[in-house]
């Protein structure tokens, strides 16, 4: 069931235009000491589910046939230094992106981004794709939220589990869209930390059917 909740999320990111395959990255933690990640350069539509490549906390690949994403350093020093994400999609999604290729935060500007995000989505200091030191300035970056920009590369949405990483991803885009087009119409108007923080715990505590 694992297999396939990955690839069916794989599989949204690319017909949401969310990345170009095979670009960008999925995961999902199946243990306290293992997650499943797509592979490398393999297209989305046609990957399988033997295609997966298990990796444990300690770096090592447990199970798969082919190389896992060459951002697997990524997800594995996110799920070391957060035990509450299960999962975390990395997109390449173009209103975001134009955020991290400025290197400019994005504002918790908008209700449902400051909810789920619980706070500005910080940019982490730009390192080249694949490495170790990206990996850990993009865990110093997001901190104890649910998003981070990758400098000049894209945008991570973690979760409690895939469907909320799917919505963390999708929410940071729309809210990047939505900024840059409220500075047309005069500007956007920033919501105040101690509202985000209500809206936050709000989320995490009370928010959908308990």
């Amino acid at each position: 069931m694992s297999r396939e909740e990955l690839l069916a999320a794989a599989r949204e990111v690319v017909l949401e235009g969310l990345v170009v395959s095979p670009w960008g990255n999925l995961s999902l933690r199946i243990s306290d000491d293992s997650f499943l990640i797509t592979p490398s350069g393999v297209d989305y539509k046609t990957m399988d589910s033997e295609d997966l490549v298990e990796i444990g906390l300690d770096g090592n690949i447990k199970q798969g046939k082919l190389k896992p994403s060459s951002e697997y350093q990524l997800h594995l020093e996110i799920y070391k230094a957060r035990r509450d994400i299960r999962a975390i999609v990395h997109t390449h999604s173009p209103y975001a992106s134009a955020f991290a290729v400025a290197r400019k935060r994005l504002p918790a500007v908008i209700e449902d981004l400051a909810q789920i995000v619980g706070g500005d989505v910080e940019v982490a200091k730009y390192a080249l794709p694949g490495t170790g030191v990206l990996a850990r300035n993009a865990v110093l970056a997001l901190g104890n939220k649910f998003a981070v920009l990758l400098a000049n590369h894209g945008v991570v949405g973690v979760g409690r589990n895939m469907e909320e990483a799917l919505r963390v991803v999708r929410v940071v885009e729309k809210g990047a869209k939505v900024f840059l087009l409220s500075t047309i119409i005069g500007g956007p108007v920033l919501l105040e930390p101690e509202e985000i923080q209500v809206m936050h715990d709000f989320y995490l505590n009370k928010y959908g059917q308990r």
